[in-house]
């Protein structure tokens, strides 16, 4: 099992709200960190709405001494303020950027210079050349908002064309999703890595209402069981834990290049499956010996 420790991962955090949970968040990051990620990013609200957050998260970051990434979405943003952006993430010493065309927040027209996320990373390809390392989000299973599947696959590809560097898959709990998209990817004649991204299951009502906004399907199996518990928070986290441990295992077992973790600003469920995984970095292993 100690090969899974050459598995590099991730972790994904959003900008707290106020100075309590930033508080509560630094605690979380502090117990992840031994996790030794190759970086953590910082999600950023539709329309840009939570720029100064994660821009003020990204700074502490840094300074705890994490490889910081920059979620940027460019819905409704024009070439000036993301060129201000961008001179301003580079002179904070980030350098990568999951780059997102974002959500138009509601009753919001699409306005501004950049219609698709590849659009956006031509432009920062254009603009700061390689000074960033761009990630870009794939769909194994269709974005919600595709015509269809092959659409799909073509707008991914725009993305590597434009000069993504690496992508991150939204999260799925059914493997086969990610192995055919990885081969269809690949069978395109495009060569980035496609990242997993990972959903810890610890709370049923809200995956139920993630999933259905962002078009992750939860297999049948997994939703009735999740139901069958109610309110039984430690069975439901007794099971999710066993499933997405499971998934995580065919991933590796796959050949998925890391993990990226949604780690939803706790550090318990993160830890136990790295843990599980046997993805905890040298130290505590040694340690233990």
């Amino acid at each position: 099992m100690s090969h899974h420790s050459r598995v590099p991962l991730s972790l994904e955090f959003f900008p707290a709200k106020n100075a309590e949970s930033a508080a509560k968040l630094r605690l979380v990051r502090e117990n992840l960190y031994p996790l030794n990620p190759e970086f953590c990013s910082v999600t950023y609200g539709a329309g840009g709405s939570t720029q100064e957050g994660t821009f003020s998260t990204l700074r502490e970051m840094l300074t705890e001494g994490a490889r910081a990434a920059s979620h940027f979405s460019c819905i409704g943003a024009s070439r000036a303020t993301v060129r201000e952006q961008l001179a301003e993430l580079k002179a904070m010493g980030v350098r990568r950027i999951v780059a997102l065309r974002g959500d138009l927040p509601a009753g919001y027209q699409a306005t501004g210079d950049f219609r698709y996320a590849s659009d956006l990373v031509a432009f920062i390809r254009a603009e700061m050349g390689e000074t960033f390392s761009i990630e870009v989000a794939a769909y194994p299973e269709t974005h919600p908002q595709a015509a269809n599947p092959r659409a799909d696959l073509d707008a991914f590809a725009a993305k590597v064309h434009a000069g993504a560097n690496s992508a991150i898959t939204q999260y799925f709990f059914n493997p086969d999703a990610y192995f055919r998209f990885r081969d269809e990817v690949a069978a395109m004649g495009l060569h980035i890595p496609i990242v997993p991204g990972i959903m810890p299951i610890t709370n049923s009502t809200q995956l139920m209402r993630f999933s259905d906004a962002c078009g992750a399907e939860i297999p049948r199996w997994i939703r009735l069981r999740l139901q069958g518990f109610g309110d039984d928070l430690e069975s439901i986290r007794a099971f999710g834990m066993d499933v997405v441990t499971n998934l995580c295992e065919k991933l590796i077992a796959g050949g998925a290049p890391a993990l990226h973790f949604y780690t939803m600003n706790q550090s318990a469920p993160t830890v136990t499956l790295c843990e599980r995984l046997l993805l905890v970095p040298q130290v505590s292993q040694q340690l233990a010996a």
